[in-house]
């Protein structure tokens, strides 16, 4: 289950980045609201899946999902560049996370 939990706080995290251009572009209630439940459920995930998962692979993972989710949801939503080096560089990012559960 903690994997789980880890993947699951991955992706809260890229929405919480999502929240914050959101925030950027429209300061309202309901954009700061998005932010901090998507924040506060990201870092409670984490949490959880801390419990049996080591702390460097968990938040490398956890960096990575967010990381890479982000720069998609940014080409994907707000017409951010789709250059092929940006992509090479977010499956390197996605790589490192799963070499460094791999090695551990």
């Amino acid at each position: 289950m903690s994997w789980v939990f880890l993947i699951l706080a991955g992706l809260f995290e890229m929405l919480g980045v999502g929240a914050i251009n959101l925030v950027n572009r429209k300061k309202s209630v309901q954009s700061v609201g998005l932010l901090v439940v998507c924040f506060g459920a990201s870092f409670l995930l984490l949490t959880l899946a801390m419990q049996e998962i080591d702390m460097s692979t968990a938040y490398a993972i956890w960096t990575g999902i967010g990381t890479a989710g982000a720069a998609i949801l940014g080409m994907i939503l707000y017409k951010e560049p789709r250059d092929w080096k940006r992509l090479v560089f977010m499956v390197m990012i996605l790589g490192a996370a799963v070499g460094l559960k791999g090695v551990s």
